[in-house]
């Protein structure tokens, strides 16, 4: 393989390449239930960028299948093992103040911004071309080589579930959708909501939270909040000062004799959610300074009780770390309340390898339980941990210290990427060390040599891989 100038390769191909990822981004790949269909079952967006995919393979001689809409693979490549390449479709929601349309890609500076160009449409197009490159050199395959094309990895994963029922797991493989050099470990992920046990409301403060709105998703940290207080006026300059001191920024305004807080924070993504602001949290805890009918009061309570200030569950008594993968996590993505149903809370919980998570559960729905709560179980997904000295790795590390003459350094997360699906895969790029995080962000962008970089490491990975 040394005799192959793999950035030659790419740099060949780099005009087809920047053509083909725009015209991915440019699909509105969000879950949309409205549109869901047979054969569209993450709704017509999706269902877009999947046949994209699928038709552009099959094109360049790939072999596709579409698996009932849920996820697809290309092919190529024979032999009995079979290495796989994990990639995802479907984006988050772009959410508010992009400098341009997020889903009409634009390149600018050296940089190609859309939503989806580095979470995970631009990855997957560079591990496309990683495989067409081996491919189109004729190189030889003792194995079979698998892009598996997911379209509900931001949300549930039912993607990956519904494909490996019917569809065989590979040997090993990797997943474009993290950092460079190789994550070999990823905490468990647990989703979770804490429901308010609703028992009457009586007009006993001196204000009624009439609603009480943040978040998308629990995997984003929110960067909006809105709430609608009847009561009277409160001092704008406290409002903006507590605003300051916590990293966001608002507004008071009156409407219909109602006062309306608005503010806005720092998105990011929730397996970390320092390096956010989380609106709703900010909001909350500001709230909670005024006198509030007793149902109202518990809401706000619990906020600042159990999150203000504290991404790592100290407070709710949940906080563990180990050496594998760091410190447990917690993100409250999503905080909402009506004055007739009470509120609600949903979060993501990311935990370390060697946690006890049924002891954690447990903790959570006590708490719960204390403050007039529910504890309601989403989705829990273990953590994975690939052992260092893996054929997998061994062939990675080698790869990458070849091309980038740095050492290919073990890295965990507290993200969940496709790598877990598999019974041996790592996250593999396409982030380098010390670039920006920008996924799940506004203005989300993927800078081009870093992706032309990456598909020459994946073009090399997949020919070592299937010697």
């Amino acid at each position: 393989m040394s005799n192959v100038n793999w950035m030659e390769e790419v740099l060949k191909r780099k005009d087809d390449f920047l053509r083909e990822t725009k015209e991915l981004l440019d699909i509105e790949s969000v879950y949309d239930e409205e549109t869901i269909s047979e054969g569209a079952p993450m709704g017509r967006g999706i269902q877009k960028a999947l046949d994209y995919m699928l038709k552009l393979g099959e094109k360049d001689g790939f072999t596709p299948k579409n698996v009932d809409g849920y996820a697809g693979h290309l092919e190529m490549g024979q032999g009995e093992d079979l290495v796989g390449i994990l990639c995802h479709l479907d984006v988050v929601p772009a959410g508010d103040g992009w400098s341009h349309d997020p889903f009409d890609a634009i390149v600018k500076d050296g940089k190609i911004f859309a939503r989806g160009s580095i979470d995970d449409k631009g990855p997957t197009m560079a591990a496309y071309y990683a495989m067409k490159i081996v491919k189109e050199l004729g190189l030889p395959m003792n194995k079979r080589v698998r892009m598996i094309l997911g379209t509900d990895e931001e949300s549930q994963w039912r993607c990956v579930d519904h494909y490996f029922a019917k569809e065989e797991m590979p040997t090993m493989g990797f997943a474009p959708d993290a950092d460079f050099p190789i994550i070999y470990a990823e905490k468990g992920i647990l989703d979770f909501r804490f429901k308010q046990q609703y028992s009457g409301n009586e007009n006993n403060g001196d204000y009624t939270l009439t609603s009480f709105s943040s978040g998308r998703r629990v995997n984003m940290v929110p960067d909006y909040a809105k709430a609608e207080v009847k009561g009277a006026p409160v001092s704008n300059e406290e409002f903006q000062a507590f605003l300051s001191n916590k990293g966001c920024t608002g507004s008071i305004t009156e409407e219909n004799g109602s006062l309306i807080f608005v503010v806005e924070g720092v998105s990011v993504h929730g397996m970390e959610p320092n390096l956010g602001k989380n609106a709703g949290i900010a909001l909350a805890t500001y709230l909670n300074k005024l006198s509030f009918n007793t149902q109202a009061a518990e809401f706000l309570n619990f906020v600042t009780t159990y999150f203000e200030d504290d991404s790592r569950g100290k407070k709710l008594g949940v906080a563990f770390n180990d050496d594998i993968t760091g410190d447990l996590t917690i993100n409250l993505g999503i905080l909402q309340y009506t004055n007739e149903n009470g509120g609600e809370f949903a979060s993501t919980l990311r935990y370390p390898v060697t946690t006890d998570i049924k002891n954690v559960i447990s903790t959570l729905a006590k708490r719960a339980e204390e403050t007039g709560f529910t504890y309601v179980e989403g989705k829990n997904s273990g953590p994975h941990h690939v052992p260092q000295d893996h054929p997998l790795i061994q062939t990675l590390q080698k790869v990458y210290e070849e091309q980038m003459g740095e050492e290919a350094k073990l890295l965990s997360i507290g993200g969940g990427t496709y790598a877990r699906s598999l019974s041996a895969g790592v996250a593999f790029g396409p982030l380098f060390l010390g670039k920006p995080e920008v996924a799940h962000q506004k203005d989300e962008y993927a800078e081009i040599d870093d992706l032309l970089k990456a598909i020459a490491i994946y073009a090399q990975a997949i020919a070592e891989l299937i010697k």
